[in-house]
């Protein structure tokens, strides 16, 4: 194929934007190192990108998968729920209510602790500039 458009890709690949967001992540992995699937004919790898999807030498859906993936900051990882702690082993700073009340268990903060957190997330204040004073002479 000498020439790449995006008529050649969009039967696979319906969405145009889809597609030039899926050929970028692809000539951004080429551009990493991945091996290509085509022969690169002197061609650049976002050329080389739609040829692989138009030829279907790599699956649309895998790298629509990889894209999605290279998005994500946080990936969510099933992981078993802590358990309640029962109220007789709750912390001696916690506050333990009733067993009608279902167990509510809440940590007490110290002054010192909240003070320290809220400097944390409040940058210092900045001093005001200090006026320019320019003396006026007295005639």
């Amino acid at each position: 194929m000498a020439r790449v458009t995006v008529e050649d890709c969009i039967d696979k690949v319906e969405n145009r934007f889809d597609l030039v967001l899926l050929a970028s992540h692809r000539a951004r992995m080429v551009s990493a190192g991945q091996d290509i699937t085509v022969d690169r004919d002197n061609d650049k790898n976002p050329v080389v990108a739609l040829r692989e999807i138009a030829e279907q030498t790599i699956e649309a859906n895998d790298l629509k998968e990889e894209l999605i993936h290279s998005l994500q900051k946080y990936t969510e990882v099933d992981e078993p729920e802590a358990e309640a702690v029962p109220p007789t082993l709750a912390s001696p700073g916690s506050i333990v209510a009733d067993a009608d009340d279902k167990e509510v268990v809440q940590d007490r903060m110290t002054e010192e602790e909240l003070l320290a957190g809220l400097q944390g997330l409040v940058p210092p204040p900045e001093a005001p500039p200090e006026p320019d004073v320019e003396e006026e002479e007295n005639p």
